[in-house]
């Protein structure tokens, strides 16, 4: 029986370190550019996907969702949740970042990669601090009081991308380039992005392959190349078409849960925390009472 399938725990990355820069000794592919991979991160992810503006426009107690293939250092993560800090002018609103990795840094390792941007320093040592055990799965983090929420799927991506429940509103496809890491590049993995996608949703990796390119284009997505970063002469950016506000993958603007025993309490706070009115319908006065009632909870 294969180790994977006797253990929950998980292989961590090989690293090789050169002039403080960590390179993937697997995948023979550094994490982020050594010249400045902070600015690479900005110029590559959040640029094309408009992240600034639209993190303006978003409503009080609404939500932005960004998915990410490739959690690496955790760079991009940070550089987003900067913006969103910058940027996000409703304190009711929440981030979602949805990322996967297979091979995740060691704790000590993601600290010492993320050391290079001071800037960075109060973010990187809250994800240090919550950073999750190296055991396959689902691991949900709640950071910056609750207005940041990441789930970090440690695992493959296929098997990522099946098992969480979520709709993006912008990609970052990232995990290394389709030469040394073809496993997160495979068309089944690229195709299952439009499943995960709202109407309008954005797209930014920093490959210009072509296959990835016909790949993404053949699940719905316009994609464009333009000048990569620094020595990098291309990358590609899309989109996917926007549809009408009758589309029933829109949220909902309200919740009612039928019950206010102790499941539907905990569901009622988890929903109002993501800035959710919720309504709770209970035959009795309260929970844990006994006459009919309903109760409605604020969003927080």
């Amino acid at each position: 029986m294969p180790d994977e399938l006797l253990s929950p725990s998980i292989e961590t990355a090989e690293l090789t370190w050169q002039d403080g820069v960590p390179e993937s000794t697997r995948f023979g592919d550094v994490y982020f550019n050594r010249e400045d991979g902070l600015a690479e991160s900005r110029y590559v992810f959040l640029r094309p996907n408009r992240l600034s503006e639209r993190f303006t426009s978003v409503p009080a107690g609404g939500s932005f969702v960004v998915a990410e293939s490739g959690f690496g250092t955790g760079l991009n993560f940070l550089t987003t949740w900067q913006a969103w800090r910058e940027h996000a002018t409703n304190q009711s609103a929440t981030l979602h970042f949805v990322s996967v990795e297979r091979f995740p840094l060691q704790r000590d390792d993601l600290v010492r990669a993320l050391a290079l941007w001071p800037e960075l320093a109060p973010l990187a040592a809250e994800l240090a601090d919550k950073y999750p055990p190296m055991t396959r799965g689902a691991h949900r983090i709640l950071l910056d009081g609750g207005r940041v929420r990441l789930t970090l799927y440690l695992g493959d991506v296929c098997e990522a991308w099946q098992a969480l429940q979520f709709k993006a509103d912008a990609w970052f496809l990232d995990g290394f380039s389709p030469a040394c890491n073809p496993d997160m590049w495979q068309d089944q993995a690229l195709a299952m992005i439009r499943g995960h996608s709202k109407p309008g949703a954005t797209l930014a990796t920093f490959t210009s392959v072509s296959r990835v390119r016909r790949a993404l284009e053949s699940a719905g997505f316009t994609m464009n190349i333009s000048p990569g970063f620094g020595r990098k002469r291309d990358m590609l950016a899309g989109s996917l078409p926007a549809e009408t506000p009758s589309d029933p993958d829109q949220p909902a603007n309200s919740v009612a849960i039928i019950g206010a025993g102790i499941a539907g309490c905990l569901l009622a706070r988890n929903l109002a925390e993501r800035g959710l009115p919720v309504t709770l319908i209970d035959s009795a006065k309260g929970p844990g009472a006994g006459a009919p009632g309903t109760f409605r909870v604020r969003p927080m």
